[in-house]
């Protein structure tokens, strides 16, 4: 079985331009991509792209409010429900521009002002929403634990409370994106957690600890995860959301070995 990876465009061959980051995704044997929004970028022209180098977008995320300000995601905001579900809303228009078939959800940082009950309802209300919304368009919700190193106060932190988030909203339309960078750092016991997990888990990512570089650069047995994952018969996309140690070719070395 042959594992399937997308270049995160985010992270990967910062060397160039956005726009021409495509193309070297292509050059470099990736047929997916993803990143973390499209927003900045006319759909169409994204769509083009992905069709000049015969690529499938893999995922993007909802738009997760003010990025630059500090903000990583509006799900958790009380003040923010109505820009949430027009931000779903845009979503949507773009991920049927480019037929990508998966949105994530970054919950966001809770603002100290609410209470936890206002903040764990609100995260609900909006995630139903988003999910049955999605399923209309028939896409997957994926929602992302992340660590606490990274992004300090973050809502949601542990493959646990994912799965007790599902379980509470009121959709089947609502599953897991592993990072396995973030849950080693939050977790651990990555390879029994996936194959506990399997059936939520519709994304993962991949990143070395500590440095968040390349598989091959920290303590991650990377060998062991893909083999394993192939045993599993893992079916989705991995993509690769970390950081070039030193630039993004020298950084593909272990990409081409397996």
């Amino acid at each position: 079985m042959k594992l399937k990876f997308a270049a995160n465009l985010t992270m990967l061959f910062n060397e160039y331009d956005f726009i021409d980051r495509f193309e070297q995704a292509r050059k470099h044997n990736f047929d997916a991509v993803e990143y973390l929004f499209p927003y900045d970028y006319n759909p169409l022209e994204l769509q083009n792209l992905l069709k000049e180098y015969n690529l499938k977008q893999a995922l993007h995320n909802l738009p997760a409010g003010n990025w630059d300000s500090g903000e990583r995601g509006i799900a958790c905001n009380p003040d923010k429900i109505k820009e949430f579900k027009t931000g779903v809303e845009t979503a949507i228009d773009y991920a049927k521009t480019l037929n990508c078939t998966k949105l994530n959800c970054l919950i966001g940082i809770p603002e100290k002002k609410f209470s936890r009950k206002e903040i764990d309802e609100c995260v609900l209300e909006n995630l139903e929403y988003a999910s049955e919304k999605l399923k209309k368009e028939k896409i997957s919700l994926l929602i992302e634990a992340v660590n606490t190193i990274d992004i300090p106060g973050f809502y949601l932190n542990t493959t646990s409370q994912a799965k007790q988030i599902i379980s509470q909203v009121k959709s089947d339309n609502l599953f897991l994106q592993y990072d396995i960078y973030h849950m080693q750092i939050m977790e651990g016991n990555l390879s029994l957690t996936i194959k506990e997990n399997l059936d939520l888990i519709k994304h993962i990512q991949i990143a070395d600890h500590p440095g968040r570089n390349e598989p091959g650069t920290g303590e991650i047995n990377y060998n062991f995860i893909f083999e394993f994952l192939k045993s599993l018969k893992y079916e989705g996309y991995i993509g690769c959301e970390y950081i070039p140690k030193t630039n993004t070719e020298e950084g593909l070395v272990w990409k081409k070995l397996l």
